[in-house]
Formats: C-alpha cells, structure tokens, sequence
C-alpha cells in the first residue's frame, strides 16, 4: 500500500508511515533578559505558517533534566516584533515567502 521508503521502525518494532501533516514557513525565537540580553529562561516560542495560511503556536519549554523538551500550546497574538540581531522586525514579515 504505501512505498518502502517512507516507513520507519519505532523503538517498539513496530512499522510506521511517516505521513505530510503540513508544510510551510516557521519562525522560533526566544526570551532575552532586556537588562543583560541574557536567555535566562530557556523557553522557546515556535510560529508554524502552513501552506494554506493558518499559523500554530507552541512554546518549547526544556524539562529539568535537560534532555527533552515540553511542547505547549500558545495563544497567537497580533501585532508582535521579533528582535533580528539589529532592528525589530514584524513577525508576519518574517512568515512571508
């Protein structure tokens, strides 16, 4: 039914497809201390835009131990600004091809 080479073996043993959920354009950023311009949190903020235009957006959250991540869903917002590195930047801006 489906090609060889898109299925996969879980850590279980058992077979898997790896299906498409959604392709498109993301943006990640962090929190930075404004004082000393520190990442003291270490959670992280993912915007998903898909290919037909809705975004989804999930904060990424390191768990004490550090070797995993916890995905939370996050509330959009509008009118937000991503620091570049140099300037403020519109987020949509940076979700367009």
């Amino acid at each position: 039914m489906f090609p060889d080479e898109v299925i996969t073996i879980s850590k279980k043993g058992k077979r898997e497809v790896r299906n498409l959920v959604g392709k498109g354009r993301f943006v990640l950023y962090n929190y930075l201390n404004p004082e000393n311009g520190m990442d003291e949190e270490k959670k992280k903020r993912l915007v998903l835009r898909f290919g037909d235009g809705h975004t989804e957006e999930y904060f990424i959250i390191p768990t004490s131990d550090g070797k995993r991540n916890l995905l939370i869903n996050a509330a959009e917002k509008e009118g937000r600004k991503i620091w570049d590195g140099k300037r403020a930047v519109d987020l949509e801006e940076l979700l367009v091809d």
